[in-house]
């Protein structure tokens, strides 16, 4: 998480910020979409192959352990499969919409500020977390 203190000229520049904020978001959020559609396929793939021979040893299938160690703050998955890694883009896309929601929601808030446009001497600090506006602070120059 970085909070930073951007300034700003008008409320369009910062209104253009986060419209490049959303594009960049969505780029990403169809990069991951499309990597999670592959996972998922290849995971399908992986359960049916596991399942047929699993049953031809006539064994049971086991609840498969992750292999998942903590190291720090860091969980570290050893000999990850294609289920581990489709769980690991599922939480990404969740994060990538959330934000895009977030970014949104931002944009329609700003708004009201866009009559601000055509008055000088202002100058706009935004509160940003992770790049989405928390707040604004408008100064008189």
């Amino acid at each position: 998480m970085v909070i930073e203190i951007k300034e700003y000229s008008s409320a369009d520049e910062i209104s253009d910020t986060i419209d490049r904020e959303i594009s960049q978001t969505k780029s990403t959020l169809g990069e991951y979409l499309r990597r999670l559609d592959e996972i998922r396929s290849l995971a399908e793939k992986s359960k049916k192959i596991r399942q047929i021979v699993m049953k031809l040893a006539g064994k049971k299938i086991e609840k498969e352990s992750l292999g998942e160690i903590s190291l720090g703050h860091i969980s570290i998955v050893l000999d990850a499969n294609p289920f581990d890694e489709l769980i690991a883009i599922e939480s990404v896309v969740r994060s990538q919409q959330e934000r895009l929601l977030v970014l949104q929601k931002a944009r329609e808030g700003l708004r009201p500020f866009e009559q601000f446009n055509d008055t000088d001497g202002l100058k706009l600090q935004v509160v940003q977390n992770n790049g989405i506006p928390e707040r604004i602070l408008i100064k008189i120059c």
